[in-house]
């Protein structure tokens, strides 16, 4: 008869027996089962909401397109607008520039000396006369006092004067006639050099006249800036006479 196996029991007869499992796990020692791993799940991070951001930086596009639009819209306008009214003044004043002309010019004194230490002097006298036109109709050029300057082509200057202010009506011509002079004015060997070289020209002595000036231009109840002017006369010649008296031959006048 064969003998039944009782796990961990005793036998019939007293003795115990073990079974090979049980057995083998007194002679080796178990490996410590690992315990099951929990699976952490990271709280899921929602990223800031873009569409309100979005829809912020639209808006604001919208708004500075919208305004760089309405801001060209209206410059274009006052454009049109300066133009219309410039257009409509030009053909009510229809305006034309002032002219200025000489009528004469005479040196009386033309001394150029020079002195025992080289030095060479010019003392001169002049008296001119010169005309100023307005040719409008409606417009009114209200001048200051006008500096007038005297230089020969070689920049060596003749005499200076000034002229009282004036208003130029509409056709209207003024004459202005003033003196000019220079004292004692030393020169350097260049400019002696010059000026005795254009004394002795045929054409006579050329020279140019600045005059400087501020005017204010009225139109009925309108009035402009003062606005600074330099009218420049060039090609204007003179001759030598008899008794250092220098006549006027021509004139050429740029405004």
């Amino acid at each position: 008869m064969t003998d039944r196996v009782y796990p961990s029991a005793t036998k019939p007869n007293g003795t115990t027996t073990t079974t090979p499992a049980v057995a083998a796990t007194n002679h080796h020692n178990p490996l410590p089962i690992p315990p099951a791993k929990a699976h952490l799940r990271h709280p899921y991070r929602q990223n800031p909401p873009q569409t309100a951001r979005r829809r912020s930086h639209r808006t604001k596009r919208n708004y500075f397109c919208c305004c760089c639009c309405w801001s060209i819209f209206i410059l274009i306008i006052l454009l049109i607008a300066t133009a219309i009214a410039g257009a409509i003044a030009y053909s009510i004043y229809k305006p034309h520039r002032p002219t200025f002309s000489f009528t004469s010019l005479k040196i009386s004194q033309f001394n150029l000396t020079t002195a025992s230490d080289d030095s060479t002097r010019l003392t001169t006298k002049l008296n001119i006369t010169l005309s100023c036109t307005n040719p409008n109709k409606k417009l009114i050029f209200i001048y200051d006092p006008i500096q007038i300057t005297t230089l020969t082509s070689s920049e060596v200057e003749l005499g200076q004067g000034s002229f009282k202010s004036f208003t130029s009506n509409p056709k209207n011509i003024t004459y202005i006639h003033t003196p000019l002079h220079t004292t004692s004015q030393v020169l350097d060997a260049d400019s002696v050099t010059s000026l005795r070289s254009d004394l002795k020209k045929k054409s006579g002595l050329p020279l140019k006249i600045l005059l400087d000036t501020k005017v204010v231009v009225k139109a009925d109840n309108l009035k402009t800036k003062k606005l600074g002017i330099r009218i420049k006369c060039e090609g204007v010649h003179v001759t030598t006479p008899k008794g250092m008296e220098l006549v006027y031959v021509k004139r050429n006048s740029n405004m």
